[in-house]
Parts: structure tokens; C-alpha cells; sequence
């Protein structure tokens, strides 16, 4: 069973809330798989994680570093369903999937809740997870941007 975290993004963006749950999940010791939903997200998410503060950079890599260099990488990002850096936690973004759910120890699934569709496909998502037997909870941006746990 997977602990499944729902990050409803309601006050900043997910460039702006990944880097600091990346940061979150590195300070618990966790290898991190980031599973997008193209290449060119990927790219950007790359980009955005060598950049995102000039104070603080946060180690991965991506297919062009090299797949035989991934267990070298503590967060990969791949918009491949595969766990070629041995990671713990699974962070899904942009409506990904992963059909080896089971297999991380934690998953945080971040969804953009202004928009509808994202809502709409974070809820099924939910629904698969919880048939599926996953421990699943719910968290919300606060005003600050950080979260809140609901019920």
C-alpha cells in the first residue's frame, strides 16, 4: 500500500509548489521520481529546477544525462512510467499515471484546481487509488502557500 498524497494547487502554480515538496521529500531522505506527461515538460521542469532559486539548487537529472546514470540521480524527471533511479516517492503532475503506483512508498499526485478537467481527472484518479486498496489523503493550499491537511 502507497501513502497517496492530492496536492489541490489553488494559489500558486505547480512551478512554483514542486520545487519546495521536492525540497520536502530530499530533507526526508526519499529518492524522487517526477513523472510528467510529455518531453517538454520535462524539459522545462529541468530547466526550472537548476533555477527556481538562486540561493538553492535541488540534484536530478533526465534522459539526456544519460538513462545508466539515473540510480545516480536522486530526483528524476522522465515521462516514462519506469523507476530507473530507484526512487521511494512517485510525484505525478499534469494528469500522469503510473500503473506501478504500489510500487513507491509515497506518491504525491499535484493537480491545477482552477481548472476543471485537472479536478475532474485528479478525482478519478482518487477513486482508482482508493479501489486499489492506497492510503489516500487530501491536502490544499492554504493562503500563504503552503497546506492543509482536509478530511
Amino acid at each position: 500500500m502507497t501513502a497517496v498524497g492530492f496536492y489541490h494547487l489553488t494559489r500558486t502554480p505547480l512551478e512554483a509548489a514542486l520545487p519546495k515538496l521536492l525540497e520536502k521529500a530530499r530533507a526526508a531522505g526519499l529518492q524522487v521520481l517526477v513523472l510528467t506527461g510529455s518531453p517538454e515538460r520535462s524539459a522545462a521542469l529541468d530547466s526550472l529546477l537548476w533555477t527556481y532559486d538562486p540561493d538553492s539548487w535541488l540534484v536530478h537529472g533526465t534522459a539526456k544525462d544519460g538513462l545508466e546514470d539515473a540510480p545516480l540521480h536522486p530526483i528524476w524527471i522522465s515521462d516514462q512510467d519506469e523507476n530507473r533511479n530507484r526512487a521511494e516517492c512517485l510525484v505525478l503532475v499534469d494528469g500522469a499515471e503510473s500503473a506501478r503506483l504500489g510500487d513507491y512508498v509515497r506518491c504525491l499526485d499535484l493537480f491545477d484546481g482552477r481548472d476543471e478537467s485537472a479536478v475532474a481527472a485528479a478525482r478519478a484518479r482518487w477513486s482508482k487509488a482508493k479501489e486499489a486498496g492506497h492510503a489516500l489523503t487530501y491536502w490544499q493550499q492554504t493562503e500563504s502557500g503552503g497546506w492543509s491537511e482536509k478530511k
